[in-house]
């Protein structure tokens, strides 16, 4: 049987946490891929060094090409330019649909069975072009975006009442941006509604902090975007694929009819599992949350829109 094969496109600072994290896991042999000749070969090497210690049996592999990823059962395209300060996510569509679209290409041909999680941003518009470039169903195509942001507010709400973050669910829906939604209705203190633990006004702070939650790690950094944090969100996808959990977790996919939303890539809660994307977990939202999550969706449409008349796909 082998272990499962994970491959990560892009070697950078998300791209090696992801492996990194991933052998941590020892969720299954890694090939750490990038452009940068010698790059990713000596991350891979430096935590084939690691693994001893910590003791995973994890191989991983890194290369400047695509042959090794050949036959992989979940590839994580982390590609691409990161933000800059002052730059927004709409800034980087033109690269990143360029970068996105020749590595889905190339990771289609070596994999046509696998499945692909996107981190590259702007996120839900390169969900649609790797979608779109790979033919792959919708099952097989998603976005890493809402578990990040999710577990962003969780920390925000865990800080705030000092309790365990293990305590806290939330759910955040809608694009990868600054219309996400937050939904304090159905976030959860140990099962009692954060909306009975923090006052509305507070607690709208908060849900403000999330919407910006990576513009204000990029403004501290100065010179890059997080990693941490967006890694170990990919990786939490990746296992709950891998170990068939069954995982109820915000990713971006293509909405079919679900929340009223046609034919457009957008957060919503799904049933992770080994096939993918078993199923999108519905759940009933007040006039305004859905009213919120079909103004997201709809920037999202005009980013896709955006994205067809460069005519780069």
């Amino acid at each position: 049987m082998g272990r499962p094969k994970i491959s990560v496109i892009g070697a950078g600072n998300v791209g090696a946490s992801t492996a990194l994290m991933l052998s941590q896991m020892e969720l299954g042999d890694i090939v750490l891929v990038d452009i940068v000749e010698g790059m990713p070969q000596g991350k891979s090497l430096d935590m084939m060094e690691m693994n001893p210690v910590i003791g995973s049996d994890s191989n991983i592999t890194g290369t400047n090409g695509y042959e090794e990823t050949a036959g992989s059962d979940i590839v994580v395209i982390t590609s691409g330019i990161p933000r800059k300060p002052g730059m927004s996510r709409d800034d980087l569509i033109s690269t990143n649909t360029n970068v996105v679209k020749q590595v889905t290409e190339n990771v289609a041909a070596q994999s046509p069975n696998a499945i692909l999680i996107l981190v590259t941003n702007p996120l839900d518009a390169m969900v649609y072009v790797a979608h779109k470039v790979s033919g792959f169903p919708r099952e097989r195509v998603m976005g890493m975006a809402g578990v990040l942001d999710s577990a962003r507010f969780r920390a925000f709400i865990g800080m705030e009442l000092g309790v365990s973050v293990e305590n806290i669910n939330a759910f955040v829906l809608g694009g990868h941006g600054d219309d996400m939604v937050p939904l304090g209705r159905f976030t959860t203190v140990a099962g009692v509604p954060v909306t009975e633990l923090i006052p509305e006004a507070r607690l709208e702070e908060i849900i403000q902090r999330t919407r910006g939650g990576g513009g204000e790690i990029v403004k501290l950094l100065k010179t890059g975007s997080a990693f941490y944090a967006p890694a170990m969100s990919a990786v939490e996808m990746v296992e709950a694929i891998l170990k068939d959990k069954k995982k109820i977790l915000p990713c971006c996919v293509r909405a079919e009819g679900e929340y009223g939303v046609e034919n457009t890539f957008v957060g919503l809660p799904v049933k992770l599992g080994r096939a993918g994307v078993e199923e999108v977990f519905q759940i009933d939202l007040s006039d305004s949350e859905t009213k919120e999550l079909h103004e997201s969706a709809s920037h999202v449409k005009e980013l896709c829109e955006h994205i067809e008349g460069l005519g780069i796909i």
